[in-house]
């Protein structure tokens, strides 16, 4: 992985979890908090959530009242795929495909449409 899009990525103030959970066994939980523990503005992304660590969430990518500087990924490597199409629809330009999330078909995706793309890394180790 390239040391440099991490150090891109973590500058990043916005960032959007999408598969955040509220169940503390799950990545999605920890990833969020971990990161709003860090200082960051985190928009939580899950459909069957009001809100997780005091903060609101929202069903879908669309939904954000801001377009976030990264898109994490914690979601089945299928629902990745799906995903990453809103991502372009929406002129998204980053995303970090935490480890378990990602696809090769959805990395080609990424590398194929311009969109800066980090997997086989967990954004907690940053």
């Amino acid at each position: 992985m390239d040391a440099s899009l991490i150090t891109e990525f973590m500058q990043q103030k916005v960032f959007a979890v999408v598969g955040a959970s509220s169940n503390p066994e799950k990545y999605g939980y920890t990833i969020t908090k971990n990161l709003l523990d860090r200082g960051y503005k985190v928009y939580p992304v899950n459909p069957r959530l009001e809100e997780l660590h005091g903060v609101k969430c929202y069903k879908s990518l669309t939904d954000l009242p801001e377009k976030p500087d990264v898109v994490d990924v914690v979601i089945p490597p299928k629902l990745t795929e799906e995903l990453m199409k809103e991502v372009l629809k929406l002129g998204l330009t980053r995303v970090w495909m935490q480890p378990g999330a990602e696809s090769s078909a959805a990395v080609e995706f990424c590398e194929k449409n311009g969109i800066k793309v980090i997997h086989g890394a967990c954004v907690m180790m940053q």
